[in-house]
């Protein structure tokens, strides 16, 4: 390989842990030592007898708790301005869940023998969170946010502050059992350097927001409740180890890290391998606030443009011209670049009132992205609009793709309206093995696919991402997963473009090229999961065939610097290896083992 010459001077990736070491899940790299601050305790449930105050009627109750319904509301809204991407997403989902009235109307009805606004609240969250928990995948991770809205609910009863981060008065490792959504939104990096939980898993919100902001991140860590506040932790974040009382040995480790992130080569705005092959580097976004991250991480456009913040917290749609505004801001951030746009994905766990039904049993498997167009299409055809006018007003090259498509069908239908609206280039997601398998198929209409490995690896392994015990199962480095990506890719290469727009074809390299020349080296494949953010698997991506890979902006800087270690036949030599491994560690290590410039970049 053309970076076997590349020494290794971290410590060894498989070194036995001593008994004092905590193990976990890393979910994102880096590896630091700090002081322990574990999070506030919980609110404390309000005592089962605990009544009414002398004089307040039912009514009296129930107004309490709408008060207090507004007051959480209003306080998650107005958190939810100051931040973007998935950080916004999961505090106006959290908004939303607060002002719900489901949870204070069940509440009301434990008024009548006289119970407190604080009791009824919380046997009323308490019942709906269980309620949640049973039904399992999606439904079942929502119970955390339920608890969560219910804490705060009570909190703002009592006219206290709701439990949230520690402040210590100095950076540290913080310490969980898990955080709830609208605290894991708001982690400032300066202050937490570090982030370990006892439960969550790989995929779960906590693991998704610690890679965007670049902390180093250990989940699914059962031991991590016997560490106390001040004690002093070595964190590595790659091999998913905590170890307490650090050694002279991980002092000098830690300091090394440092050193090795300063190893990074800064990305020159053009995504190559080290024989010269391109693989166009884009960033994942939420809004405007991350477009800006792009632009300074010098992404070559966007690969996922996430539209859910324009939906999420409203009954009703927003105006073709409101949607116009915000995707305009988007697009003028990127003049000549490439910004693919997903519609959005409502359903599951972003539920809508005005567009997705809340009583299905398995809403994961139910109602969702595309698949609220069958019954409510005008939604789809007025975003469809409203893309189009904004893509005429701007310069970007707007890209448009639909989630959640399973069949050939599907990804004709949803074509086919873009079409209509007018847009030249439209693809779909492949997230749902039908998909992948019949990619062949869905690259007959579709310009370009985009893999989705978050959904992609949880529908083929039959395991929630959010669950930290199924963390093994739930990992883009499992064969299975890998070979759905390879059959895309050989599609991909196989296909054969048809012209879009004025007689242009989406091209490999991310841009455009005639149809004639594309014919000859097929349709793009992008990948826009976490599994992009991976150095290592970025790398068994390119090989398997995929020809762009979008990411938070923070990880192009890795991955552009791995790429270029490798030549494409080298990486094409190691997918094949990784492919043929019978589990995800065997692919992981092989992987690692081909690639030694990850431990010299500490990675």
């Amino acid at each position: 390989m053309s970076n076997t010459s590349i020494p290794s001077t971290a410590s060894a990736p498989d070194a036995p842990a001593a008994s004092s070491d905590i193990t976990g899940v890393g979910v994102s790299p880096g590896r630091v030592i700090g002081r322990v601050a574990r999070m506030a305790p919980p609110v404390e449930a309000p005592d089962p007898a605990e009544k009414a105050a002398p004089g307040r009627s039912i009514d009296d109750e129930y107004a309490r708790i709408t008060d207090a319904a507004a007051v959480v509301q209003a306080e998650l809204t107005a958190r939810a301005e100051t931040v973007s991407g998935d950080a916004r997403d999961v505090l106006e989902a959290t908004a939303l869940m607060a002002s719900d009235p489901t949870l204070a109307k069940a509440a009301k009805k434990l008024l009548d023998d006289g119970r407190s606004a604080e009791r009824a609240v919380w046997e009323a969250g308490t019942s709906i969170a269980e309620q949640f928990a049973a039904l399992g995948g999606y439904m079942g991770e929502r119970a955390q946010d339920v608890y969560d809205v219910r804490a705060r609910l009570v909190a703002a009863l009592r006219g206290v502050s709701a439990p949230g981060l520690p402040n210590p008065g100095h950076p540290y490792v913080l310490v969980a059992v898990d955080l709830a959504p609208a605290d894991t939104a708001t982690l400032d990096p300066a202050q937490v350097i570090a982030l370990v939980t006892s439960d969550g898993g790989p995929q779960s919100h906590t693991a998704i927001l610690a890679r965007a902001l670049g902390i180093p991140a250990v989940v699914a860590a059962p031991q991590a409740t016997t560490l106390v506040d001040g004690v002093e932790v070595y964190v590595d974040g790659t091999r998913g180890r905590v170890i307490p009382d650090p050694s002279d040995a991980e002092r000098a480790d830690a300091d090394l890290a440092a050193r090795q992130s300063e190893a990074l080569v800064p990305f020159d705005g053009t995504g190559r391998l080290s024989d010269g092959h391109e693989v166009a580097l884009l960033a994942n976004i939420g809004g405007v606030k991350d477009a800006a991250a792009a632009v300074d991480a010098n992404a070559q456009g966007v690969g996922l443009f996430r539209t859910e913040f324009l939906f999420l917290g409203r009954d009703t749609e927003p105006s073709v011209e409101e949607q116009v505004s915000d995707y305009r801001a988007v697009f003028a951030a990127f003049p000549g670049k490439k910004v693919v746009l997903r519609t959005l994905d409502a359903g599951a766990d972003k539920p809508l009132a005005f567009l997705t039904n809340d009583d299905e049993p398995n809403p994961a498997l139910g109602i969702r992205g595309y698949r609220t167009s069958l019954e409510k299409r005008q939604v789809l055809v007025n975003q469809l609009r409203a893309i189009q006018t904004a893509r005429e007003a701007e310069n970007a090259d707007v890209w448009v793709m639909a989630p959640m498509i399973a069949t050939a069908d599907e990804a004709a239908d949803f074509v086919g309206l873009c079409r209509e609206a007018g847009l030249p280039t439209n693809g779909v997601m492949i997230e749902v093995p039908s998909a992948a398998l019949t990619a062949a198929h869905i690259f007959a209409t579709a310009d370009f696919v985009s893999l989705g490995t978050n959904d992609l690896t949880q529908y083929t392994m039959a395991a929630d991402r959010q669950l930290g015990s199924l963390s093994a199962l739930n990992d883009p480095w499992q064969p299975a997963v890998l070979q759905l990506v390879q059959h895309v890719g050989q599609a991909g290469r196989a296909a054969v473009s048809t012209e879009a727009g004025a007689g242009s074809a989406p091209g490999v390299d991310g841009g455009t090229a005639t149809a004639s020349a594309s014919a000859a080296t097929g349709k793009p494949v992008g990948v826009c999961g976490e599994a992009a953010a991976d150095p290592a698997l970025a790398v068994v991506l390119v090989g398997l065939g995929v020809t762009t890979l979008s990411m938070t902006s923070r990880a192009i800087q890795a991955v552009s610097t791995v790429l270029r270690s490798v030549t494409l036949d080298e990486a094409q030599t190691i997918a094949a290896a990784v492919v043929a491994a019978p589990t995800a560690a065997d692919a992981r290590r092989i992987a690692r083992e081909h690639l030694p410039i990850l431990e010299t970049l500490g990675l």
